[in-house]
């Protein structure tokens, strides 16, 4: 009979095995994870792991699918709804005429009425008297838009006066 004893410092574990390194020693036919080799639950981990990445990477370009398609079709609105010199100028300040119009609390463009609101609005929003820069830059921008096409109904309007004389 083999006799019970204590194990010695740098004595083996035999009975987990003859590496020492985890459950089992590689290659002496028992499982359980070993030092060095994922063990089950890390390919479930990784399976869940990309399958979870798969399912974020097509709801994000399902997204910007919409959103391009929305972009398109708000471009297209604006293209058709305004003459190609006035889309132009909302590019180039950034602002559409509908909102420049919003902003000024003007319904037609009239040139006195774009004045008088402006000037009211700029006063109102400076910041020595507690108004906000940003809304008095909204202003002085919708003001340019609105002078922009201003400036472009009087041009279309001096080619049609010489078209008509022609």
């Amino acid at each position: 009979m083999a006799r019970d004893r204590r194990k010695g410092p740098g004595e083996r574990d035999r009975t987990r095995g003859g590496a020492g390194l985890g459950w089992a020693a590689p290659g002496d036919g028992r499982t359980g994870p070993v030092k060095g080799e994922p063990g089950p639950g890390a390919k479930y981990l990784a399976q869940i792991i990309l399958v979870g990445a798969q399912v974020v990477g097509r709801a994000f370009m399902r997204a910007l699918r919409q959103e391009l398609a929305a972009s398109r079709a708000a471009a297209d609105a604006r293209g058709h709804s305004e003459r190609p010199q006035s889309a132009a100028a909302s590019r180039i300040t950034g602002i559409s005429l509908q909102e420049a119009q919003q902003i000024l609390n003007v319904s037609n463009l009239n040139p006195e009425e774009i004045q008088k609101n402006y000037d009211h609005l700029f006063k109102v929003n400076d910041k020595s008297v507690g108004g906000s820069f940003y809304l008095q830059s909204k202003v002085v921008r919708a003001k340019e838009r609105l002078d922009e096409e201003l400036r472009i109904q009087a041009k279309d309007e001096k080619e049609k006066g010489r078209k008509a004389e022609t």
